[in-house]
């Protein structure tokens, strides 16, 4: 099932970008000569409207939309005779879906798993044979006091844990309508990947208005809009490690996909990354077009269609190299998870 949901999922994000171009081409009067559901070889040609084919293809991780004379200014009617600024609403027309669809997402996260109340600190995990396994914690408890310290902030709690390592600590905790009082000795040199307390902690959540749930969603497109235009002046930097900004395939995604609790998390986080990718200026994909598209509207010249033509099918090859690339780095060098 999880498989299942990763494939519709991500198939849907790609043919929600490849819907954006299709819209973007209708309204501004380019005709689209086909519409596909998955990746060519074609299947079955499902039905035919206003001139373009919809049809059923047998890879099924995404979809395509072929404008009729996409690379030909000579065919009227087509996407390069078109203007530039047609051109360019339609090159944008994906990306922006796609930015679209990560913010409804974020809205809707926010408004599946409610608000954060950041003065309450609950057990997440337990880790079995750990000092909170011994002293009977369980999932869901609700700290309530540390060696008679209320606890109201997950950095206090970790504050009082730092500075009782080794040292028994009284434990009262909220299970449902019982307060219950034990004793555990953090660790002061606990296994790696374990805490001193063999817990996990976080925040309990509480039920959201959609106004709030429109507004923390908006606030997290930001963040993470920001985060991927970031991440590369952070490696440069040496804010952050290179490999924890590593590009990664199919195996990598369906790698993360698993670790996490909420599939609307992933999905928003890979449209907005597929929003902006495809905007980045390399030749082949969005960016790229539109980058070759502004001469033709600053200087009013156009890039010869033929280097135009070359510059794109030299990107594609080497962009399929590295899509080749990424993906064997994924079983050869599988990435490593926190």
């Amino acid at each position: 099932m999880q498989l299942f949901i990763f494939i519709v999922g991500l198939a849907a994000l790609i043919l929600i970008h490849e819907f954006g171009h299709f819209i973007a081409a209708r309204l501004l009067k380019v005709e689209v000569e086909e519409f596909g559901i998955g990746f060519p070889p074609r299947l079955v040609k499902l039905f035919e409207h206003k001139g373009t084919i919809f049809s059923l293809n047998w890879i099924p991780l995404g979809g395509f939309v072929r404008p009729k004379g996409e690379n030909d200014p000579n065919i009227p009617g087509g996407l390069a005779a078109a203007s530039p600024w047609v051109r360019l609403g339609v090159l944008f027309a994906g990306p922006v879906m796609n930015i679209l669809v990560g913010v409804i997402l974020a809205v809707a996260l926010f408004y599946s798993i409610g608000e954060r109340v950041t003065d309450k600190v609950l057990v997440r995990y337990v880790t079995e044979g750990s000092p909170s396994s011994e002293a009977g914690l369980q999932a869901s408890d609700l700290f309530v006091s540390v060696n008679q310290q209320p606890i109201d902030s997950i950095e206090k709690l970790v504050a009082i844990i730092e500075v009782n390592l080794g040292k028994p600590i009284e434990v009262v905790v909220q299970r449902g309508d019982q307060f219950i009082t034990t004793k555990l000795t953090p660790r002061s040199d606990p296994p790696e990947g374990e805490g001193p307390m063999g817990v996990g902690l976080t925040n309990p959540t509480r039920p959201i208005g959609f106004t709030n749930a429109f507004s923390q969603g908006l606030n997290a497109s930001y963040e993470n809009v920001r985060g991927i235009l970031l991440l590369p002046v952070r490696v440069f930097s040496g804010d952050t490690q290179p490999g924890e900004a590593r590009l990664v395939g199919y195996k990598g995604m369906y790698d993360i996909f698993q670790e996490l609790r909420n599939p609307l998390w992933f999905f928003m986080a890979i449209s907005f990354s597929l929003g902006i990718m495809n905007l980045l200026p390399i030749p082949a994909l969005d960016g790229g077009r539109i980058l070759l598209t502004l001469p033709e509207i600053i200087v009013r010249r156009r890039i010869p269609p033929r280097y135009e033509n070359f510059i794109h099918a030299a990107g594609f090859a080497l962009l399929l190299l590295l899509l080749i690339y990424i993906n064997l780095q994924d079983f050869l060098n599988p990435i490593q998870l926190p």
